[in-house]
């Protein structure tokens, strides 16, 4: 081995950082016995050019400083320790492990037997011990230049009220795009291009929702069946870019990268939030390989069982469970995510499966140390954090149950719009709640209608072309013969299932989509839009395209659905330039001081306000509501109160046209026709009060009022 200066380093901060002079080094590993740093002088080298023994240990912190080095270094460590599944302890010094704090990965993995702790087929399963070295086969960490020249950038700040959210994976969004160069296509730089960035603006997004970009693993079971982990929910490098959507090398250009893309995207007025995986690794469970948590101090890392420590609890249904209980794994969080607000400038993140982070022990608790941590971050808790509130374990269903300063991907909203709107018996009750913001899941503990991100599709699940086009899942490609998804939809094929040359079922169908994005952006809260949904991307019925890297996921550009495309910017722009659509405070349902009417109030097609008892129809499938835009109860930042114009919304429904009589004259004398979902393109028809209008089935319409003075 080559010879290397060393100093003893810091403790602080934890992983590879450079300064300018040289790196310092350090490992958070408590149980471990010993630690070696090992070096890498190329990608190809299987053996390193030099291993350092750490001999600096500050509390359970291994460190070391090495001066002179330069960004661009390889490294990896080797911790050494007892191996004891049944006690928890996975310590095998002959697999080479990546930095759990790496700002950057090299590459992939290349899936080998030495991978594994134990011995692959081995009679004791993971109790043998596998003595085969693991470097030629795992990727290396990188040490990066963190330099870089932001030019001012500052985050756009767009408050929830104006936001509207685009959830979108970086490579199936630009793979296909004919106007981006095609070796960009599908990175980082593809995102900040600016022919993807003037299809933002022009649609009206203010923040775009990238599925996972921390660097992450392809099961090995995915790569033997020929499929791979396009989806990327399994983390393995909470700090570190995934190269695979690196157009810029893999030796800390992917950061760069991403930070370009960003700034672009800041200086178009667009945030960026991350979906997050911080409940699991992709280490798996017992049986799964080591590659760096594992190895470092599984103990430390991971919940296992009580009873026997060899087995992992599992509330993500990926076969381990990070141990958000130890202080180390909490600190590892919040440095992560620091470390993507300050240094990557993110402006939000989305958790995945955010119950998990609750638990405390096995119950789920809100006011658990994870959201304490959080709460008093000044950091963090500047930045938008959205939950996903729900895991697979007892009682993770937590819908409306996250604390003050959080948002929620609304599950309850999801629901119950897809049962309006395909017919099944649902209570309109529920249908307004969700419609007006879901005040029975946030308002009691003082969060605003702002707290439910309200979604119809996501990218779990149908597309919303697929939403309106099949009744089953088909997602025989994924090679599980179709036993994975989910079976209960809640879809409607029309009447047909997948495609089909019937022009009245096809015409359904885009009313459909309609309906359910007409609905999405009139109601209260913050809509997320799935991308490629405005252009009727289609999935073939595929509703767990996971593992699905091709054109089953990605957006086909050449076959967009330029209709639907200008009716969502139209709607988008509807939303956006009226405040009575995307309230931040509650309906109170009570006369205005100084108009008589309320803010909001609902009607039957007889044009009567509804009673106690018409809420309680399952059958019901018809109510109109009118919006007064003198009812905000909101001033602007400089006081003065905001008023808009007022609105009534007609739903229906029932597959048959209804008749709908306007409301009395104190609600408005002339009213405009701006939308009709039941017709591609409407030009704007005046309406007096003493009408009555025909409401197509299965349709809505939008009737305008200006504000008088």
């Amino acid at each position: 081995m080559n010879k290397m200066t060393v100093y003893p380093g810091s403790p602080y901060p934890l992983g590879a950082t450079y300064d300018g002079k040289g790196v310092n080094f350090a490992l958070h590993a408590e149980n471990a016995t010993d630690v070696e740093l090992c070096f890498f002088s190329s990608e190809e080298e299987n053996n390193a050019s030099v291993s350092v023994k750490l001999t600096e240990r500050t509390h359970q912190v291994w460190h070391a400083y090495v001066p002179d080095m330069k960004p661009g270094q390889l490294y990896g460590y080797r911790v050494h320790g007892p191996y004891e599944p049944e006690n928890g302890h996975r310590f095998n010094p002959n697999k080479l492990l990546l930095d759990p704090y790496a700002k950057a990965i090299s590459g992939t993995i290349d899936w080998h037997d030495s991978l594994f702790g134990y011995e692959v087929g081995h009679e004791d399963e993971d109790s043998s011990f596998s003595e085969t070295d693991s470097a030629p086969y795992i990727p290396k960490s990188v040490v990066i230049d963190p330099s870089f020249d932001w030019q001012q950038d500052t985050s756009p700040k767009i408050p929830y009220h104006k936001s509207i959210i685009y959830e979108t994976h970086v490579k199936g969004f630009t793979k296909q795009h004919p106007d981006i160069p095609e070796e960009i296509r599908g990175t980082y730089a593809a995102l900040g291009h600016p022919v993807t960035i003037n299809y933002l603006k022009e649609l009206g997004i203010t923040a775009i929702e990238l599925m996972p970009v921390h660097h992450f693993i392809t099961d090995r079971y995915l790569v033997e069946k020929g499929l791979t982990n396009y989806w990327g929910y399994n983390s393995i490098g909470f700090f570190a870019p995934d190269v695979r959507y690196s157009s810029s090398g893999t030796m800390g250009g992917q950061v760069t990268e991403f930070k370009e893309m960003v700034k672009a995207l800041h200086k178009a007025g667009i945030e960026v939030i991350l979906d997050v995986v911080y409940n699991h690794t992709g280490e798996g469970n017992h049986m799964g390989p080591t590659l760096s948590f594992k190895g470092i101090d599984n103990a430390s890392y991971y919940r296992l069982t009580e009873d026997d420590k060899r087995f992992y609890m599992d509330y993500t249904g990926t076969g381990n469970t990070l141990n958000t209980t130890m202080p180390n794994v909490l600190r590892l969080i919040m440095d992560s995510l620091r470390y993507w607000i300050l240094e990557m400038h993110v402006d939000g993140f989305r958790f995945d499966l955010a119950s998990t982070l609750a638990r405390e022990l096995h119950g789920v608790d809100k006011l658990g140390s994870f959201f304490d941590i959080i709460n008093q971050d000044p950091v963090i808790s500047q930045v938008k954090l959205i939950a996903e509130p729900w895991d697979i374990g007892e009682g993770g269903y937590q819908v409306g149950n996250f604390p003050a300063g959080w948002t929620e991907w609304n599950g309850k909203y999801r629901d119950c719009i897809r049962d309006y709107w395909r017919g099944a018996d649902s209570m309109l009750a529920e249908f307004a709640e969700r419609f007006t913001g879901s005040s029975d899941l946030y308002k009691d503990d003082y969060r605003r209608p702002t707290a439910s991100i309200n979604f119809i599709t996501a990218h779990d699940g149908f597309t919303l072309n697929d939403l309106v086009s099949y009744n089953e899942k088909h997602n025989i490609e994924n090679g599980e013969d179709n036993n994975d998804g989910e079976s209960h939809n809640r879809s409607w094929n029309c009447g047909v299932e997948g495609p089909t040359d019937d022009e009245e079922i096809n015409k359904l169908r885009q009313q459909q989509k309609r309906n359910l994005l007409t609905t999405l952006f009139l109601s209260q809260g913050v809509p997320m839009l799935v991308a490629g949904d405005e252009i009727s991307r289609t999935q073939k019925g595929n509703n767990n395209a996971y593992c699905q890297d091709n054109e089953i996921s990605w957006l086909n550009w050449e076959e967009a659905d330029k209709e639907l495309l200008e009716f969502t910017r139209k709607l988008i722009k509807l939303r956006k330039d009226h405040p009575v659509f995307c309230r931040h405070r509650w309906f109170q349902g009570l006369p205005i001081k100084g108009v008589g009417l309320e803010d909001i109030a609902w009607f039957l097609p007889e044009g009567t306000e509804m009673t106690d008892e018409h809420w309680d129809h399952d059958y019901a499938k018809s109510l109109a509501v009118y919006l007064n835009g003198r009812g905000l109860r909101t001033k602007t930042a400089t006081g003065e109160p905001i008023m808009d114009d007022s609105f009534y919304v007609i739903f229906n429904a029932y597959h048959e046209p209804l008749e709908y009589k306007l409301p009395p004259k104190k609600y408005g004398t002339n009213w405009t026709k701006i939308l009709d979902t039941s017709e591609n393109r409407i030009e704007e028809e005046s309406i007096p009060y003493t009408e009555t209008i025909n409401v197509s089935g299965r349709s809505i319409v939008v009737l305008h009022h200006p504000l008088q003075s």
